[in-house]
């Protein structure tokens, strides 16, 4: 049995930075690369953590999209914060967007 793999691509992407998909579909699974809060049709990053966290979640959500897929569907979260003192600002985006959907995560 032969399993391909497939890159993601969508017009409403940022641009990667370096030789990587910024997703990949195996089988029926879609890994997505990490994405900053870049907006996609400015190419500036969103001013706070609130609005970064949203446009990283709408990148996320473009990517899924793209392979047939979306936030609801969704197992596994990694978050990076440079301040932990973000987190209640980002923890509301984030339930926000993902609504009652609760997709295990992690966030340092």
């Amino acid at each position: 049995m032969s399993q391909t793999h497939t890159p993601v691509r969508a017009t409403n992407l940022p641009a990667p930075v370096g030789p990587y998909s910024p997703g990949m579909g195996f089988d029926r699974l879609i890994f997505v690369s990490g994405q900053g809060g870049v907006d996609p049709t400015t190419g500036s990053i969103a001013p706070d953590v609130e609005a970064q966290t949203e446009q990283v979640l709408r990148n996320i959500q473009a990517i899924l999209q793209a392979a047939g897929s979306d936030l609801q569907h969704v197992l596994r979260c990694g978050v990076f914060l440079l301040d932990m003192g973000e987190f209640k600002k980002m923890n509301g985006v984030y339930a926000r967007m993902f609504g009652d959907h609760r997709p295990a995560r992690t966030t340092i």
